[in-house]
């Protein structure tokens, strides 16, 4: 989670002011229950408050019908979203995504959202997990565990308690920005409601720049990674018990700087060949940058390498970014996610630069989440170490089949959508038979998603032969305009043994491409001023004997099923709230 005034939106003064605050951090040593040499500054006191628009003990209500509310990615029922935070997956196979919440349609005014799945599309929104402990102070990003074995002692004969671990931020009452320091707050009842250890922090700070703490269990003990923003470093603690922390190491200055590093995430991940065998579990470092992106604004980068426990070290200081889409940042995996399959994350599917203008306001809500992404890592021709992420099971959601071609070579194919509900689908396409030489530089495959109303779209293609660029465009959507809006990107994606495919994911508002089964991806939002419903695919000039297999299929709405006669989506209303519940009243009264 950035750092940002109250209420301003983000502008290039503003990220230039925040970059400007220093560390000034002494690593040598520790004071007990996880007290650094960081000066620890006593938080002014002052009344509380919380956002009038934020109910404690029931969820927020949301209307999912809007025109630009995606049907299958998680957006807010109302206001302002943006990093995912805590997440993690019970012993229930219920999977928990909690999320900055602001209660406005910008951000300033940071809680904790939180909503539960089944399955990672049909979301059930719960009432807000944390809520601010004071007036200018703000709940900022961190993680989620389950503590099985009571580490911490806060849950006697209990093996599903959940400590959320977070930044607590402050602002003065000149705007300056406080401190941020680490705090903790735990649920006996499986993470629907929470109770603020009475001794937070269990990292104290005297810096500005010091936020989104990542923890993970590794043999016996807990490690936190955590961001010196500007600085560009990644700070590893460990703990035996979630309260008490000491600063073993830094991980600093490799790949791509910025103006500051935010949400680290230390994952092991399973590592495969080309066949799909897996090789071995790699440690990966997974760093968000903002501002200082190649295309602006944010994006995501990684770093595979070692990790002993207490230092990270990396195999080069190649910069590998996450997506070549400018709308995937801060990046989180589930806890306890891939004890049966591949870790999976989310991302936010949007960009500092722009995403607090953008004009799903229009709708009462701003920020949506990507799809939930299996990973894992390969090795490819050329390039080397890729993170592949690619959507988790998208049976849930998936609905009738469209079209389907097996042999789509120098055509063109014509989908109308326009019945579908959800406006929204699913399309792949597989190309086999690919020449390794003479393939002439018009050999192209190319999509377009169109309005027939307004004729904007939102278009791709694939140049086959030279140096096999993918190109992604939304410019030809016009309901949004901004300077910083970039609406062209481009990847250069090599053919693998004679094969490429592409499949994609468009949802009214984002679309998200996949090149060669996620070896490289692309999230990108668009706003048109009318619905795009038809598709088109063609390909010109394939060399003889290469085959194009096409399909087409509509996504199925995880809304409109949750809707009530009143036609909006309140949530689960049978939540026994407690611990936030109360919390919410004392900041409501006081």
């Amino acid at each position: 989670m950035r750092s940002q005034p109250v209420n301003l939106l983000i502008s290039l003064s503003s990220a230039l002011q925040l970059a400007s605050y220093g560390l000034g951090l002494d690593y040598s040593s520790t004071t007990p229950h996880g007290t650094s040499t960081l000066t620890s500054i006593a938080t002014p006191t002052s009344g509380f408050s919380v956002g009038a628009n934020v109910p404690s003990g029931s969820p927020v209500v949301g209307n999912y019908a809007g025109q630009y509310r995606p049907q299958v990615h998680y957006s807010p029922p109302t206001h302002f979203m943006n990093d995912p935070n805590g997440m993690f997956r019970d012993e229930n196979n219920t999977w928990h995504l909690y999320y900055q919440y602001s209660p406005q349609n910008v951000a300033g005014n940071q809680h904790w959202g939180h909503a539960t799945s089944m399955d990672l599309y049909h979301w059930t929104n719960q009432p807000i997990a944390l809520f601010p402990p004071k007036k200018n102070v703000h709940v900022f990003s961190g993680s989620a565990v389950v503590d099985t074995n009571n580490t911490s002692g806060l849950f006697p004969n209990q093996t599903n308690g959940v400590v959320l671990i977070y930044t607590l931020s402050e602002t003065y009452a000149d705007d300056a920005p406080g401190p941020q320091t680490q705090a903790i707050a735990y649920s006996h009842d499986g993470g629907f409601n929470f109770i603020p250890y009475e001794h937070n922090p269990v990292i104290a700070s005297n810096s500005s720049q010091f936020r989104d703490p990542k923890v993970i269990w590794y043999e016996d003990h807990w490690v936190m990674v955590v961001a010196f923003a500007t600085e560009f470093v990644i700070g590893i603690y460990t703990s035996p018990n979630l309260i008490d922390w000491t600063l073993r190491s830094n991980f600093s200055d490799f790949g791509l700087l910025g103006l500051q590093w935010e949400c680290p995430n230390l994952v092991y991940i399973p590592y495969y060949d080309d066949q799909g065998q897996k090789l071995d579990d790699v440690w990966t470092m997974v760093i968000s940058i903002n501002p200082g992106a190649p295309l602006g604004g944010c994006i995501t980068e990684y770093y595979p390498g070692k990790f002993n426990g207490t230092h990270f070290e990396a195999f080069d200081s190649v910069t590998r970014l996450t997506d070549f889409g400018k709308d995937n940042y801060a990046a989180q995996f589930f806890h306890q996610a891939s004890r049966d399959h591949d870790p999976v994350h989310m991302a936010w599917a949007s960009n500092w630069q722009y995403t607090q203008t953008v004009p799903t306001a229009d709708e009462n809500w701003r920020g949506v989440m990507t799809l939930p992404r299996q990973t894992y890592l390969t090795k490819t021709d050329r390039v080397g170490w890729k993170l592949v992420t690619k959507p988790y099971d998208l049976r849930p959601i998936m609905g009738e089949t469209l079209a389907f071609n097996e042999s789509h070579a120098n055509n063109t194919m014509m989908v109308d959508f326009s019945k579908v509900d959800s406006n929204a689908v699913y399309w792949e396409v597989n190309v086999t038979g690919i020449p390794e030489h003479k393939i002439p530089s018009t050999a192209t495959l190319n999509f377009t998603f169109l309005s027939p109303l307004t004729a904007e779209y939102v278009r791709g293609g694939y140049y086959l032969g030279g140096d096999t660029p993918f190109y992604l465009d939304r410019g030809g959507a016009k309901g949004f305009d901004n300077v910083f809006f970039t609406d062209k990107f481009a990847v250069n994606s090599l053919p693998h043994k004679g094969t490429w495919s592409l499949s994609g994911v468009l949802d009214r508002s984002i679309i998200e491409v996949f090149l060669n089964g996620g070896v490289d991806c692309a999230t990108a939002v668009y706003f048109a001023t009318q619905p795009l419903t038809l598709m088109t695919l063609s390909t010109f000039d394939l060399p003889q004997g290469v085959r194009v297999a096409t399909r087409v299929n509509a996504l199925q709405s995880v809304w409109a099923a949750m809707e009530n006669n009143d036609g909006l989506v309140h949530g689960n209303q049978s939540v026994n709230a407690t611990g936030s519940e109360d919390i919410g009243y004392l900041l409501q009264s006081s």
